[in-house]
């Protein structure tokens, strides 16, 4: 399931002409603003499972991303990442049984703080603004 879904996450890029890195950190933003979102809204516990689901599907697809053997960011980044989503995915579920807001602060400010990542590696060594044309090194995370 996650393989389909990884190639509807690459095919969505090309679509929008998006370099990886840009949906990518579009990704998180969305992830980060659909838990904001919940945690504003204690009462709808169907928002707050709806907002977890979709940040723990765009951490599986960066789970299956970084294992796919085209992927070519380095071994010790590949680690990292993955170190990150099984801490992404104990607080996900410590979260999903809780459904308190606060559980959801340390996943927002993952998503953010690697969103805002993403898009200061848009700059190039010229200075250009992000959102230019994609650097021949940009690979998918």
């Amino acid at each position: 399931m996650a393989h389909n879904q990884l190639k509807a996450y690459q095919t969505a890029q090309k679509r929008q002409q998006m370099t990886p890195r840009q949906a990518e950190a579009m990704a998180f933003i969305k992830a980060s603003v659909m838990m904001e979102e919940a945690k504003n809204k204690p009462e709808d516990t169907a928002l707050f499972q709806q907002a977890l689901r979709f940040n723990q599907l765009f951490w599986t697809i960066l789970q299956a991303d970084i294992t796919d053997p085209e992927n070519k960011l380095p071994a010790p980044i590949k680690a990292n990442i993955m170190s990150l989503s099984i801490f992404v995915d104990k607080q996900t579920t410590k979260a999903s049984r809780s459904c308190v807001g606060s559980d959801l602060d340390i996943l927002i400010s993952i998503n953010r703080n690697l969103a805002m990542g993403l898009q200061e590696s848009q700059t190039d060594q010229r200075g250009a603004p992000a959102g230019g044309p994609p650097a021949q090194t940009d690979a998918p995370v």
